[in-house]
């Protein structure tokens, strides 16, 4: 079923869908005609409101949850709502402030990007959502560091530097027989033949002048060269393309009181290739994504809603997707334009 266009909503039945729509976004609960008639200042009796809340629910804008004898509004009546007259609140300068102090602190991307969607969780009171495609590191420079034997044998630190001047670093088991001038010989040898490539295209060359005998070093630094790259290339393809943070956040006071509806959502974000998916499909486009609750197959159980926009590059490719996932009531206008702020701020970040 699909929501009818606003337009078709005459004053009376607008005015009242609103205020049964923004109490339940500020409260979670169904709100009830003798309710709305003391707090609304519409100037309608508590019947004439029933009466329009009949009606808004025979469009299957509103239903009454259980025997309550107040309403709220569907799903069908949350995406009237968020298309057609909710009004956005722009980020106040202290929000857009607490969201580029953390794309702008130093260190990997990946660290700025997990405390950006930290700080877009905190503010949205949701769980942040970040996803970007697998980075190709780039070699710059390799070389090993012998450390001392212990019960597990011999073992070095190999260093890693990319270029982008990110340093990343991982302990190796040495191959029997492996000397300190191997280990300088080995990095040394990695440094001058596989800069410039990726850890792919650095495997790739290394199999080829092994295969061909060309690669000019002694057996113990070889076997640690095809070791080493082994090592980076597996651990990058393991490297998650997706950031979730803020899950406890979901747990309110008022979800306390759904606690099926919370475990369902929580066992959601554990399965982050379904939610890759969701963000990849959000990614077509420039537009704020909005999915509310059945929406999307993947949370229909759970009945949470996910805004989602994606963010580009200097080229004008998409390079990534940020976004939140929270109840159904979250608060659209004031969450909807901090998405957007947030994709820009990562934009900068990225290009």
């Amino acid at each position: 079923m699909h929501a009818p266009p606003v337009t078709d909503l005459n004053d009376r039945a607008r005015d009242v869908f609103r205020v049964v729509v923004e109490s339940y976004l500020s409260t979670g609960a169904p709100i009830g005609s003798r309710t709305i008639a003391h707090l609304s200042g519409l100037n309608l009796s508590p019947a004439s409101i029933r009466n329009v809340m009949q009606d808004l629910e025979e469009l299957g804008l509103l239903a009454a949850p259980h025997t309550s004898a107040g309403r709220m509004p569907t799903e069908i009546g949350l995406r009237l709502f968020v298309d057609g007259m909710m009004h956005a609140l722009e980020p106040s300068i202290e929000e857009r402030a607490a969201i580029e102090s953390r794309v702008q602190q130093a260190g990997p991307v990946e660290e700025a990007l997990a405390a950006t969607t930290a700080a877009l969780s905190g503010l949205s009171a949701c769980a942040g959502l970040v996803m970007v495609p697998k980075r190709e590191f780039v070699l710059r420079q390799m070389s090993f560091v012998p450390l001392s034997a212990d019960a597990y044998g011999s073992r070095a630190l190999a260093v890693l530097v990319g270029s982008d001047g990110s340093v990343e670093n991982r302990v190796v088991d040495l191959p029997p027989g492996v000397s300190v001038p191997a280990l300088i010989e080995a990095g040394n040898y990695m440094t001058a033949t596989l800069g410039g490539l990726t850890l792919a295209e650095a495997r790739q060359r290394i199999e080829r002048e092994m295969a061909e005998e060309r690669a000019l070093v002694d057996s113990a630094a070889r076997a640690l060269i095809e070791q080493g790259l082994a090592v980076w290339s597996e651990d990058s393809d393991r490297r998650p393309v997706l950031i979730v943070r803020g899950q406890g956040r979901l747990i309110d006071a008022a979800a306390a009181a759904d606690l099926d509806r919370i475990s369902d959502l929580l066992d959601d974000l554990e399965g982050k290739q379904e939610i890759a998916r969701l963000l990849d499909s959000a990614s077509a486009g420039d537009a704020t994504r909005i999915f509310i609750g059945a929406e999307n197959k993947l949370f229909s159980l759970s009945g949470s809603s996910v805004i989602a926009k994606p963010f580009r590059g200097l080229d004008g490719r998409v390079v990534g997707v940020v976004g939140v996932i929270g109840p159904t009531r979250l608060n659209y206008a004031r969450v909807v334009p901090m998405v957007d702020f947030t994709a820009a701020t990562l934009a900068r970040l990225m290009g």
